[in-house]
């Protein structure tokens, strides 16, 4: 076996590891918001805060299922997006009262609890992974489709 049919298997095997630790950092996300979606009914503005974590739960359970059954560069992104938008939601309203925004409730909460300590470490965990999994996905097949060069003299495939 070659050098190079050994760190390309090497290269495989941990963009997979990078795609099931995303997908499962993106579960937790998805769990924790679907769990607590309930006690926040009550928070209203046009939309309710629950309403919103529904629809964390749903984006991250998405993201979560595209990364891990597609893996790729659109899968890691859309994972990233998803993850940093939670992890930017929860500290953004752990720290700033922002208020309400236009449909969106006040969802200030100055605290932090075991679910949400479990939440925002899980979204930058999943965070992390996907913008690592996406660097790595660029790096590994750089420009379109991943063409690789043809030795110099030959012609390209």
């Amino acid at each position: 076996m070659s050098f190079a049919s050994r760190t390309g298997r090497g290269q495989g095997a941990g963009l997979l590891l990078l795609r099931v630790v995303t997908a499962a950092a993106l579960a937790v996300v998805a769990y924790t918001h679907a769990d607590l979606a309930s006690q926040y009914d009550g928070i209203q503005g046009s939309i309710s805060q629950g309403t919103l974590f529904v629809i964390e739960a749903a984006a991250a359970s998405f993201a979560a299922l595209i990364v891990l059954v597609f893996g790729g560069r659109i899968g890691f992104a859309l994972a990233a997006l998803v993850a940093a938008s939670a992890l930017g939601a929860i500290l953004l309203y752990r720290y700033v009262d922002v208020g309400t925004l236009g449909p969106l409730p006040n969802m200030y909460e100055p605290v932090w609890y075991p679910e949400k300590t479990t939440a925002a470490i899980a979204a930058a965990v999943a965070t992390l992974a996907a913008v690592i999994g996406l660097a790595w996905s660029f790096a590994r097949r750089p420009g379109t489709a991943g063409r690789q060069s043809a030795p110099a003299g030959q012609p390209a495939r």
